[in-house]
């Protein structure tokens, strides 16, 4: 029997995306099916999240399933990624250049946030996403170390906006970049907050998938300001096990939810320690805090990191853990957290601001 579009549809009807778990054909990332003279099938699949590591694997999977109706035919399998924007807190719009703001927060400081941001945003780009990231951080800027980038300033074309400063694939921008290492920000809130809309606002940001946004720790005025004003898609919470730093998570999922913010998720750091000399494991923190806690507000656990010190060494020499062992386990945890959190924003609303006209109603005199 011949080989025909319907027959391949039919035989990939029941085959589900594991990363989504919904079905190619159902879900119509399965945008098209050809078959040729020679009876080659050649299938294109279109998916709303980044993933460029797991295309070997769910080439298999599609290929697998069309091969009882294929024989001996060749399968070809053609990927291509489609990265929309999501809807935004009430009365905001998203901004142009940026499909998606990510806040990634916590209810507290020394939990590793800043660290959690800057390889989720480099997880997201190995993924094959455009992805940038803001240092919200007024008072303590992390991005210029961890990046190794102190000594750049960002440039000026018109005196108005700035370029982004470029590293390891990521657009960069942070107070630490126009102010020197030592400078103390001895500001109130309100010029904070300003300070940080410029930071957002007077940079251009170029076709930006993602922008992650290491949010300052706690939760106070500039923190619920800044989650009022700027248009975010999601936010994810990052908390050790502990239950001091639980406690000040929930207060930052509070706040999410006050000013309409999806949590797209928690990340657990710290979750675990394992000696690099004996290798044995031990939970310095506390054992399973964040799956309870992720548990008790029905959100999504995104995944555990380690306490490592590799992880701590390459963020305080300049090339965050993704970007200095991409092949490394530690960098495959981040990989596997950022896709499931492109995943989880990808199954939100959409924003469909863009595709309705502006009317302007006048009366003729």
């Amino acid at each position: 029997m011949p080989v025909t579009e319907s027959s391949v549809r039919d035989a990939l009807a029941g085959v589900t995306d594991p990363n989504t778990g919904q079905g190619f054909v159902a879900s119509r990332s399965l945008r098209g099916v050809s078959v040729a003279a020679d009876g080659s099938i050649a299938l294109a699949v279109e998916l709303g999240y980044p993933a460029a590591s797991q295309h070997a694997a769910l080439r298999s999977l599609l290929a697998d399933a069309v091969r009882p109706v294929a024989g001996d035919a060749r399968i070809e399998v053609n990927f291509t990624q489609k990265i929309v924007a999501h809807s935004v807190q009430r009365g905001l719009q998203p901004m142009p250049g940026v499909r998606n703001i990510v806040a990634v927060a916590s209810g507290k400081g020394g939990v590793g946030k800043s660290t959690t941001a800057a390889n989720l945003a480099l997880a997201l780009a190995a993924e094959g996403a455009t992805v940038g990231l803001l240092d919200a951080d007024i008072y303590g800027p992390s991005v210029p170390t961890l990046f190794g980038t102190g000594d750049r300033r960002p440039a000026s074309d018109d005196g108005k906006t700035m370029q982004p400063v470029v590293a390891h694939g990521l657009q960069l921008m942070s107070i630490g970049f126009l102010v020197a290492p030592d400078q103390a920000m001895v500001w109130r809130g309100p010029m904070v907050t300003q300070a940080l809309e410029q930071l957002l606002r007077q940079t251009n940001w170029t076709d930006l998938d993602y922008l992650i946004v290491d949010m300052p720790p706690g939760t106070g005025d500039i923190q619920l300001t800044l989650s009022q004003r700027v248009p975010v898609a999601g936010a994810v919470i990052v908390t050790t096990p502990q239950d001091l730093a639980l406690i000040d998570a929930r207060k930052g999922v509070k706040m999410f939810e006050k000013v309409g913010v999806p949590i797209l998720g928690l990340v657990e750091n710290m979750a675990v320690h394992v000696c690099t000399q004996c290798g044995h494991a031990e939970h310095i923190f506390g054992e399973g805090g964040g799956e309870r806690m992720a548990a008790e507000f029905g959100m999504d656990y995104l995944g555990a990191l380690p306490l490592a010190i590799d992880i701590r060494r390459q963020a305080d020499g300049g090339t965050p853990t993704v970007a200095a062992d991409p092949q490394g386990a530690h960098a495959a945890l981040y990989r596997a957290i950022a896709r499931k959190l492109a995943v989880g924003l990808a199954g939100r609303g959409k924003d469909f601001s863009g595709r309705f006209p502006t009317i302007t109603v006048s009366q003729d005199t």
